[in-house]
């Protein structure tokens, strides 16, 4: 897309705020989208799961405080990532209309709002919860800002792969809110996030390859190439399936949150095998019908799996199946 229609867009979206993008209404909505609240959404829920599934018992008003810091820190994080990425963000497509490139909220404003935020999270997790789950939360606002933001994002396409264990904490930190500490249940659940990012993010960056190449953030379409990109979904798509079948395996879960765990990783194989077949040889206009169903079916995968864990724990707990 050329800067021309990005510079459309952004007139656009103006216009549609009656040409004043400081409104206070406007402003309490554009803070609120500094902190990703879709992002957010994924990781509230399985830092919900980490502490439903988790052996022990929490107080119903703790467990919503911790509940309360994880989306509150991962909103800090987001907030944190727009504020530094906002000289990119104004040149993609994709991100042209987000509240500081487009001038809404200043830089320095979306800098204090973002520290305020992973200080307050933190602190409250550790004095209301306990030291385990604030110091998780800490490392996962650092690794997402300092890690993957500043570091990794603009200089290796791996920046997804390592970057993507920032989104993987969420289910070990609402475990430790209950139990004081991790485990090997806890583990398995951030690796099952942890290899579902690639695939889930990289299907996205096949079709906004233009747009990272425009600003030169080197994610793998632009560096490797279409054709190794969804090569490297299907492997990752390959590992995945099978580990999310483990909290069966292990037995920490049922044929309740196995068998359609099952059929859903399944599933998601299939559409990365389609991903591969529609791979072009190079000239040739790519198409990506497949990767956008599975970048769609990707996050409905992720709140399925981790919906049925916490779904056979209720179960188990209300005396209806045993495992």
């Amino acid at each position: 897309m050329s800067d021309t229609s990005i510079t459309h867009q952004l007139d656009t979206a103006f216009a549609r705020q009656g040409e004043n993008p400081a409104a206070p209404a406007g402003r309490a909505a554009d803070f609120f989208a500094l902190l990703k609240p879709r992002v957010m959404t994924l990781v509230v829920f399985t830092g919900l799961a980490g502490i439903v599934v988790a052996p022990g018992d929490i107080h119903p008003v703790l467990a919503f405080t911790a509940l309360l810091c994880i989306a509150v820190g991962a909103g800090a994080a987001g907030c944190l990532n727009m504020w530094y990425d906002a000289d990119i963000d104004a040149r993609m497509a994709r991100t042209v209309l987000r509240p500081v490139p487009s001038g809404r909220i200043e830089p320095g404003e979306a800098l204090g709002f973002g520290v305020t935020l992973s200080v307050g999270s933190v602190l409250i997790m550790g004095l209301a919860i306990n030291l385990a789950s604030a110091a998780l939360l800490a490392l996962t606002i650092a690794f997402y800002v300092f890690i993957y933001t500043m570091w990794l994002k603009r200089r290796t396409p791996q920046n997804i792969v390592i970057g993507g264990a920032a989104g993987a904490f969420p289910p070990m930190i609402g475990w430790a809110a209950v139990t004081g500490g991790i485990s090997v249940e806890s583990v398995v659940l951030f690796l099952i996030i942890f290899f579902w990012t690639p695939p889930h993010f990289w299907a996205l960056a096949l079709f906004r390859s233009e747009d990272y190449a425009r600003v030169g953030v080197p994610m793998l379409p632009v560096v490797a190439g279409d054709h190794e990109t969804r090569r490297q979904i299907l492997l990752y798509s390959l590992i995945l399936a099978p580990l999310t079948l483990l909290p069966w395996v292990l037995g920490h879960a049922g044929p309740v949150y196995g068998v359609p765990t099952a059929l859903l990783g399944a599933g998601f194989v299939a559409l990365a095998v389609q991903v591969l077949r529609e791979a072009r040889p190079e000239g040739e206009a790519p198409v990506y019908t497949s990767a956008k169903r599975l970048f769609g079916y990707s996050i409905l995968y992720l709140f399925i799996v981790f919906g049925f864990l916490m779904g056979e724990h209720w179960l188990v707990q209300w005396g209806l199946v045993s495992l």
